[in-house]
């Protein structure tokens, strides 16, 4: 078993078969699985061996989907890194994984900081050049023979992706080959991807939404894959009417920005299927897409723990406001506070299992232990259950802040703002967004005689931190509510904007 010998299975039946499209250039199934047997080989080379971890710093662009099939034929765990994250992220995800290798392009090279990382032994050029680096034509090149995929047990780790942790760093879920394959397979039941299909992937692929569920499904299915580095709407919107896109992904602030841009309906007439996830579709916004589009917006559900689907809504009946029913051979149910199941119609703590929960976190046994207690993937979020199973969000995890489908967690946050001087105190809350669903703000005490300017707060997260986690608002206050025993009343906060 290898999650890599989806495109090796398409290889050898339809080596012609387009696989990827990318800025006027295709790459076919053949092409692609020669060469990440190639680069599998040069893995081994250079050291690679079963178990290592090989990392991706890397946008979307081909060099992606080559670099993350030959780690798993050479049965590596490949660790997928922002490709928007700075230099402190980068190294805190290259140290905690263990990462032997980086592939990464030149303009991110900068905040890859080696000297700080000593597993690290290998980095790959990507994209553009800097003098007296490994470029990937290079091992490309010199990886002959092709290296025979490895068979790798349904348990073996295959993937690290990272999922912000209420401690305030990142956690690695360690998902394994049968995880990822059980995963993209229910995908296309659910979706009916097939090879006649032609998707874009514009949502990035360092993410566990548009890893598995848009590219290995369609792989798993031998479609097409329309790939762009990001979503530049004018950009997208062409190219799916040139190239007669079938299946549309995304995020439901893009849903509302397309409506927003009165979209012409010809632009988008190609397709047959729309799908939203990692955040909830507002009900007023699918309605109005489904009567100004045709087809409905379908959504799931789930966690980069669980690979991550573990919900649908289904096509043969399809409920407005729901996130569907479990996939196959999941189960999912609402607990109380005492992980007691609860009547249909109450709301309480959604939890799951299934194939597609995760191994572990990568290191924690103890954040294991906790989110798999009692057998069931505790997801933190809230919602309840109607008498046909099907599953509405009521409410998130009470801190976490959805900005745009990226969970933000304050924790994170608040721990590089302390590393500021001048800062004495400082809470990280969401706001209402009418775009981004939230966005995040920050309430800070400063020291006494302190000087400290809320835009050079923001200029300083901006330069250490992801965009999406960076405050869009900075308020110098001077004291921060609190309870009668210390903690922090991040409630009172929210209600005072």
């Amino acid at each position: 078993m290898n999650i890599a010998q989806h495109v090796e299975r398409i290889a050898r039946q339809d080596p012609g078969r387009k696989a990827i499209i990318f800025e006027g250039k295709h790459i076919s199934y053949g092409a692609l699985e020669t060469c990440a047997g190639a680069l599998a080989r040069s893995l081994r080379a250079n050291g690679v061996q079963r178990g290592d971890r090989v990392a991706l710093y890397l946008p979307n662009i081909p060099a992606f989907m080559l670099s993350y099939l030959a780690g798993l034929k050479v049965g590596a765990i490949v660790v997928s890194v922002n490709s928007i994250f700075k230099s402190e992220e980068v190294k805190y995800l290259l140290n905690d994984s263990g990462a032997k290798v980086v592939f990464t392009t030149a303009e991110l090279l900068p905040n890859v900081p080696r000297e700080e990382c000593p597993s690290l032994e290998k980095t790959v050029l990507c994209e553009g050049v800097s003098a007296d680096e490994i470029l990937l034509g290079d091992w490309l090149s010199s990886g002959k023979p092709a290296l025979k995929t490895e068979d790798m047990a349904a348990d073996d780790p295959a993937l690290l992706l990272y999922s912000s942790g209420t401690t305030g760093f990142p956690k690695g879920v360690t998902l394994t080959h049968n995880n990822v394959i059980t995963n993209t397979r229910a995908a296309v039941n659910c979706s009916r991807h097939s090879r006649t299909d032609r998707l874009a992937i514009f949502l990035p692929l360092f993410h566990v939404f548009a890893q598995n569920y848009i590219m290995n499904a369609g792989f798993v299915a031998g479609a097409t894959l329309i790939l762009f580095r990001r979503f530049v709407p004018d950009v997208v919107l062409d190219e799916i009417e040139r190239q007669r896109v079938t299946m549309f992904f995304a995020v439901p602030t893009i849903y509302i920005g397309l409506l927003g841009a009165n979209v012409p309906k010809q632009k988008l007439a190609s397709i047959r299927y729309y799908f939203s996830a990692a955040a909830t579709m507002p009900q007023e916004i699918s309605r109005r897409w489904t009567e100004t589009y045709g087809p409905a917006v379908h959504e799931g559900y789930g966690l980069t723990e669980c690979s991550p689907c573990a919900a649908y809504n289904h096509v043969s009946k399809h409920k407005f406001g729901s996130v569907g029913t479990a996939i196959e051979d999941f189960e999912v149910k609402i607990f109380d506070e005492n992980d007691r199941e609860l009547p249909r119609g109450e709301w309480g703590e959604i939890v799951m299992r299934g194939p597609g929960v995760m191994k572990e976190y990568w290191g924690k046994p103890e954040d294991t232990a906790q989110a798999l207690r009692g057998g069931w993937l505790h997801s933190g979020d809230i919602g309840r259950m109607d008498e046909e199973g099907y599953i509405f969000i009521v409410d998130r995890v009470k801190d976490m802040i959805n900005v745009s489908g990226f969970k933000v967690w304050p924790a994170e946050i608040e721990h590089y703002l302390y590393q500021i001087p001048e800062i004495k105190e400082v809470a990280v809350y969401g706001v209402p967004d009418a775009l981004k669903g939230e966005s995040v703000c920050a309430a800070v005490v400063l020291k006494d005689g302190a000087q400290l300017s809320p835009e050079s707060v923001i200029e300083w997260c901006k330069e250490k931190l992801a965009a999406y986690k960076t405050p869009a608002r900075v308020d110098i206050v001077k004291e921060l509510p609190k309870s009668a025993t210390g903690k922090i009343l991040k409630r009172m906060l929210r209600q005072q904007n």
